[in-house]
This record gives structure tokens, C-alpha cells and sequence, in this order.
């Protein structure tokens, strides 16, 4: 008589090792879709806000998500986040300059601390983190442009909240974020040189046309105010395209 052969450890139903993983089962759909959504964001800061609205529902263990930026490789800030507690966790980071965003920012691609109350590498920044309810975090760098840095970070309540698949699931993610992110800034600049270009272009036409002078006189004469004055030469001629005349004594 045949014996039916018992389950090995290695054994089990597509449903069971399912439930065993934390990564989405539909996870290339969902970064599919963020694709999109980020794509349609109208600028920089909806993009960034976009990608922490998102972030929590995708990424497994995530409470709350912030992003924090450093300009120039300066001070650090968070200025989108998806709670307020994020920022005034951030804020200690920022204070007591440690922390796992900043590691992320400057030196890896991937920070975790699993155990706010037993953290030894950052422990005033655990410390104070432990003190707002937060029980673990997980960072990723989200961008390097030049001297400006981003970082995606996430934090739970709970400690050990981020497992392997979180970390699996967030660098995908951020991968995504940070092609969006750079793409925004790319297309944010582009319009800024454009409407900077025809700021200007509509300067020179007023003075051409009041002094009879050519593109060239025009545009010299807007750089010699802004020279003498010490004022940007967009701000020069903003406010001659208002008030129709150069600014007084320049």
C-alpha cells in the first residue's frame, strides 16, 4: 500500500509561502502606478509629496514617511512628510546631528534601526525618538544631484517593524521615487530658465521700444542696473515689466 509522503520543510502551498513574504503580490503593478501618478504631479513638491503619500501603503512595516533634503551639503530638512510627528522626530536628527537619514544621505543607500531603545550608534537621536513613540526606521536615499542630497525615510511605532522584504520593497520604491524626483527638478529648472527667458525678453522689449535701442543695448543696460544696484537681473526686470520703468536711481 502507497504511503503518502509527509511535507517537507521546504514544502507548502503558493498561498502559505504568500503569507510567509511581506512583499505586495502585485508590487510590479503597484510601482507601475506610482510611475504614473508621480509623472502627473505638477511640480517638485508634489512629486516629494506623492511619493510619501504612496510609500506608506507600499513599503511593508511603514507608519509614517517623511522626505528630508540637504541643499548644497548644508543643513538638513524635511519639509514633505506624511504626519507631524515626523518632523519633530527629524528635528532631533537635525539637533543632535546623528542619525539614520543623515547616514543615508551621505554615505549609504540603505539605513536601518530596528530598536529605538537599544540603538548604540545614534543614542541621543534614538533616545528622543524612543521618547515620541517611534519604535524603528528605515532610510533610503532617494537622490544625489550635484551638492543636493535626498533621503526617503519611514518609521513605525513598533520596534523591528522593517524586515528583509521591507528593505526589498523600499529600495525598489525608491528607485522609482528618485527617477521621478529627478525628473521633476530636470523639468522645475527647464521652466524656470523659460519663464526667466521671457521675463527678460519682455524687459528688453519695453526698453527698445521707449529708447529706440537694439536687443543688445537693452539687455546691457538691464545688466549694468543689475550690476550697480547689486540686484539679480531677473528681480530688475520683474520690476520693470510691473511698474513700466527701471528702478529708482539704478
Amino acid at each position: 500500500m502507497a504511503t503518502s509522503a509527509q511535507p517537507g520543510p521546504g514544502d507548502g502551498t503558493a498561498a502559505e509561502t504568500a503569507e510567509r513574504s511581506r512583499i505586495p503580490a502585485d508590487l510590479a503593478e503597484r510601482l507601475g502606478d506610482l510611475a504614473r501618478y508621480l509623472e502627473a504631479r505638477a511640480d517638485v513638491s508634489a512629486t516629494l509629496q506623492g511619493i510619501v503619500d504612496t510609500a506608506v501603503d507600499t513599503v511593508p512595516g511603514a507608519a509614517y514617511a517623511g522626505i528630508s533634503v540637504i541643499a548644497r551639503r548644508r543643513v538638513m530638512d524635511t519639509p514633505i512628510v506624511s504626519a507631524a510627528l515626523v518632523a519633530e522626530v527629524d528635528r532631533a536628527q537635525i539637533e543632535f546631528e546623528q542619525g539614520p537619514c543623515l547616514d543615508a544621505l551621505y554615505e549609504r543607500h540603505t539605513v536601518a534601526l530596528p530598536d529605538t531603545a537599544g540603538e548604540v550608534r545614534w543614542p541621543r537621536f534614538a533616545a528622543r525618538a524612543a521618547e515620541l513613540g517611534i519604535g524603528s526606521m528605515l532610510s533610503f536615499q532617494l537622490y544625489v544631484l550635484g551638492d543636493d542630497l535626498g533621503a526617503l525615510n519611514l518609521y513605525a511605532r513598533v520596534p523591528r517593524a522593517f524586515d528583509a522584504d521591507s528593505e526589498r520593497v523600499g529600495r525598489l520604491f525608491a528607485a522609482h521615487a528618485g527617477v521621478a524626483t529627478a525628473t521633476a527638478q530636470q523639468v522645475s529648472q527647464l521652466r524656470h530658465a523659460i519663464d526667466t527667458r521671457d521675463l527678460i525678453g519682455q524687459a528688453k522689449g519695453i526698453l527698445m521700444e521707449r529708447y529706440k535701442l537694439t536687443a543688445e543695448q537693452a539687455f546691457a543696460l538691464l545688466v549694468r542696473a543689475s550690476q550697480h544696484s547689486n540686484t539679480k537681473l531677473t528681480e530688475i526686470a520683474s520690476y520693470l515689466c510691473r511698474s513700466g520703468e527701471l528702478p529708482t536711481g539704478r
